[in-house]
């Protein structure tokens, strides 16, 4: 029989819809059925690319004794953390207090009015590896929380009195100055890997925020080997299992220090935010090995990713068929069938294909040397090589296609779907893809239409329905993927939806007080402290976005109060982030933009016009990441420019009738250009 669950459209919550658990989500009902009875809470949280979380549904979720320990003795609550990151912050920096660590399937137990005073991650269904066994654990936790009440206060007392204070940083008036990517620099530069690109050893996770810092470092030309350290890690992870060969796309992290072995989920945020990076890569260095994964991955998520409605969907799985990765190796024999002996062969060699396997007995496809230097190896024309690898791809995408595929999160996130706007936006323009700039607008459409309804932006859609208040990160996100859409297409209702969730976002979640924003805002759950995460992990953090879009907002529209707000918490963090870039990966993005004094472009001109084609081409082309663009479809006059309310169109028109650049710093603009030769000097000069 279904429990609560049935009832929501999470792909998370859904998979534990008929678990013999008592499952409530988050809400009134669950906490005040907790009061009633004065039962302690018991809140999982998870997701569904979770490969842990399925391990402990099938061990502990589904078995019908432990079920019954938990519908006796708790209120359980069951949480997708990817729709309700406050409650998965919150609990998480809990559950870190408790143990030293963190990781999901998450495991809190809670009073009645939501104060955590246990908790861990993944718990066996018996003892094992020096973890207790799931019943135990139930019976012990249930048991303290009625006889030893006086303890549970003091502890949990002792927890929310710290709780929170991560995100309560002394407000400061540090100077802003280069001298901290300088600090920065030096400390990824000792800590990154040399051998295998990244930092670490194992896990290793696609760090890609703090490769773009690596990236801006050498494009200001501090120091060479910033690139080199970049170059290292993007062609690395490019030959690695980590992406997938076949199909495109990034996996969420790999299992060894070589990215060979990866953890199979993919996620949107982890694809939007590499396919970023190598499109960034190649404008900074032309390489056309970057701009060939930019696209397959974004030509995955195009193909697999993507729902009627112009959504981004959230993840795929890293299981299929109870078993993890099965969808993606291949056996000797089954690529031979697929593409024949002698092909097979070829095929086989060059992506690392054995008898014995490099993943329990069969193969992550892998490439441990450069075409040319295999195909000479083996006595190959390069021609001949590429044939074989290209075709037996094709071939044997279409072969996997008819496996059982993993599970896919079709639910879509603002934030997340923000994230990727803005990679298509960007790789539209750069790369003259059409077809990108079409999947933006329909996806930038569909968050303003569907996503926000009637003013207030939501969290997530699925099967029709769009729910719960969007959160810091879905407003900055957004609004950044918006603001990225209109420098490439100049329509202004993009920039006009990233201006107005932008004043929204300020209303709903600056403070004064702390100088910077909350994640919440008054419309979410006041939970037992009020979430404020200020560092960028697996995604950047809603607070470091915030001021990234703000800052650039404010040079668009000439609003100061949009500099000061950003400006602030850059001051608060100033310190964090030369000592800790790993974690601060955006907010030095931001900081770099703050102190670079960014270029201001503005093209004047037809868009449909071959000369201004040719102008925005330069600006698109190159790496330039401390600027904003502005512009004007059709020919305008000086007298005419400023009808949008821009500060940077007034007196902007077009040279002699031909389409027009200008490059300008704080508002002050060098000659008016017609030429890409004569922008691109002005560009780099």
């Amino acid at each position: 029989m279904a429990n609560r669950l049935i009832d929501e459209t999470s792909p998370y919550l859904l998979q534990h819809a008929n678990n013999p658990v008592d499952w409530y989500p988050w809400g009134e009902e669950a906490l005040q059925r907790a009061k009633d009875e004065d039962k302690p809470i018991l809140l999982s949280i998870g997701y569904s690319a979770c490969h842990w979380c399925h391990v402990m549904e099938r061990e502990s979720f589904e078995n019908e004794a432990i079920a019954q320990l938990m519908n006796e003795h708790f209120v359980s609550i069951k949480v997708d953390r990817e729709e309700r990151p406050d409650l998965d912050a919150v609990y998480m920096e809990a559950v870190q207090m408790l143990t030293g660590s963190g990781g999901w399937p998450m495991t809190v137990f809670l009073t009645p009015d939501g104060r955590p005073f246990y908790g861990g991650t993944y718990f066996p269904p018996v003892d094992r590896h020096n973890m207790p066994g799931f019943p135990r654990l139930l019976e012990s936790v249930a048991r303290s929380y009625h006889d030893s009440r006086d303890e549970i206060d003091r502890v949990t007392s002792q927890l929310t009195a710290q709780m929170g204070r991560t995100g309560q940083m002394t407000k400061a008036d540090s100077p802003l100055t280069v001298d901290v990517l300088h600090q920065a620099y030096t400390v990824l530069a000792t800590n990154f890997d040399y051998q295998n690109g990244g930092t670490g050893t194992a896990p290793k996770f696609p760090q890609a925020m703090n490769l773009e810092v690596l990236l801006r470092y050498y494009r200001h030309g501090y120091n060479d080997r910033a690139l080199e350290m970049v170059d290292l890690t993007l062609e690395k992870m490019a030959r690695g299992g980590i992406y997938d060969q076949i199909a495109g796309g990034f996996a969420r992290y790999s299992t060894d220090a070589y990215w060979l072995v990866p953890h199979f989920e993919k996620m949107l945020y982890d694809n939007a935010l590499l396919a970023r990076l190598y499109l960034h890569a190649h404008q900074a260095t032309g390489r056309g090995m970057y701009r060939r994964i930019a696209e397959e991955t974004l030509d995955y998520i195009l193909r697999e990713m993507t729902g009627p409605e112009g959504g981004f969907y959230s993840a795929t799985d890293a299981d299929s068929e109870g078993e993890e990765g099965k969808f993606f190796v291949w056996s000797p024999a089954e690529i031979e069938e697929v593409l024949g002996t002698e092909d097979a062969a070829v095929f086989g060699g060059f992506f690392g294909v054995s008898d014995a396997g490099n993943f329990e007995g069969r193969n992550i496809l892998n490439i441990s040397q450069k075409a040319t230097e295999y195909a000479q190896q083996h006595g190959l024309s390069l021609d001949r090589l590429l044939d074989v690898i290209n075709q037996g791809k094709k071939a044997l995408l279409t072969e996997r296609e008819k496996r059982v595929h993993p599970l896919l999160d079709d639910k879509v996130l603002s934030s997340w779907n923000g994230m990727m706007l803005r990679s298509f936006a960007e790789a539209g323009a750069a790369l003259e893809r059409q077809d990108y700039l079409d999947a933006a607008i329909k996806n930038a459409s569909f968050l303003l239409e569907t996503m926000r309804p009637e003013g207030a932006l939501l969290r997530s859609y699925r099967a029709g329905l769009a729910k719960l208040p969007g959160f810091l990160e879905d407003y900055s996100f957004v609004a950044d993927g918006l603001l990225a859409l209109y420098e490439a297409t100049f329509d202004d209702q993009w920039l006009t939806g990233s201006i107005s969730l932008a004043d929204r976002m300020i209303e709903l979640f600056w403070d004064d007080e702390v100088g910077g924003f909350y994640d919440t805002s008054a419309e979410h759950d006041q939970l037992v402290v009020r979430p404020r995460d200020v560092l960028d992990n697996a995604q950047p953090c809603g607070g470091s976005v915030a001021t990234d879009v703000l800052l650039k907002l404010a040079v668009v529209t000439g609003n100061e109060d949009y500099r000061l707000k950003a400006a602030t918490p850059l001051r608060t963090l100033h310190d964090l982030m030369g000592r800790a870039p790993a974690g601060t990966g955006h907010w030095l993005a931001a900081l770099d933009f703050y102190v670079s004094t960014p270029k201001e472009v503005v093209i004047i001109g037809p868009r449909d016009d071959p000369a201004t084609a040719a102008l925005l081409k330069t600006v698109y082309g190159g790496f330039h990441p401390n600027k904003v663009l502005v512009g004007a479809q059709e020919a305008q006059n000086p007298d005419s420019a400023g009808d949008r309310g821009l500060p940077l169109l007034e007196a902007r028109g077009m040279v002699d009738g031909k389409p027009t650049a200008y490059v300008c710093q704080n508002y002050a603009c060098r000659l008016p250009v017609t030429t890409p030769e004569e922008l691109a000097a002005q560009l780099e000069g």
